[in-house]
């Protein structure tokens, strides 16, 4: 029986939300603070967790953060009551999974749930995805500890660069479009609009190239996306 967090401090959600998760073979653990919630997901095993933005002591956002800091990888479905563009991708940056706006069904909530376990679950490593050490020029990645190196000297990124990094150096000399970047990495399709691929590329080239404005290894295909290269001696 799969172990689900779920930490709202509106009581008739967090009924609403037990009620259903149980009826369809879940065991629940709930919370109405944020900061109970933090420690109960860093002390217990959860399959998946469903968390409330707007929270007493510890926000939803600052959860999910120290969680993927503290490398629980553990799927997390965002619920707020706002609307904006910013929350959203916030959210997707810092390492939610998926992202619901209030008010919403029990049957939404289920259905991405699902979705979620499904991609997780099914996903069947490549003989390049199960290697602790990937290098490509002067860039070394330890995928088991989460640590890059550029020319010896150690560098720090955050989850989602990490995660991006690690996809284009297994995927090196393929050209890489921004909707299969926001789909993979995301795991939303893009919507035409958003930057927050471009951003995180801004970002990660500053950490791994000498000169990020004439970048050596994550190159622009103009029209087709991005390629990760192994630089020209």
């Amino acid at each position: 029986m799969k172990k689900i967090l779920v930490v709202d401090d509106e009581p008739s959600i967090l009924t609403l939300l037990t009620f259903n998760l149980e009826k369809n073979g879940y065991s629940v653990t709930s919370a109405k603070d944020g900061l109970q919630a933090y420690e109960l997901a860093l002390t217990n095993i959860f399959d998946f967790i469903i968390l409330d933005i707007m929270l007493p002591s510890l926000d939803g956002i600052e959860i999910t953060k120290k969680l993927r800091q503290e490398k629980i990888e553990t799927p997390i479905l965002l619920l707020t009551a706002k609307d904006e563009p910013i929350d959203r991708i916030l959210g997707l940056e810092i390492g939610a999974d998926d992202y619901l706006t209030k008010p919403f069904s029990p049957r939404e909530v289920l259905a991405r749930m699902k979705a979620i376990f499904r991609r997780t679950e099914t996903k069947t490593p490549t003989v390049e995805e199960t290697s602790d050490i990937l290098t490509v020029g002067k860039i070394t990645a330890d995928t088991s500890n989460y640590q890059v190196t550029v020319d010896g000297t150690a560098i720090t990124l955050t989850p989602k660069e990490f995660e991006l990094l690690l996809y284009f150096m297994r995927r090196k000399e393929r050209v890489i479009d921004r909707d299969t970047l926001f789909e993979q990495i995301w795991h939303f399709d893009f919507d035409g609009q958003s930057r927050i691929v471009d951003i995180h590329i801004s970002h990660l080239r500053e950490k791994i190239e000498d000169d990020p404005k004439h970048p050596q290894y994550l190159k622009t295909i103009r029209g087709f996306g991005y390629q990760f290269k192994e630089p020209e001696t």
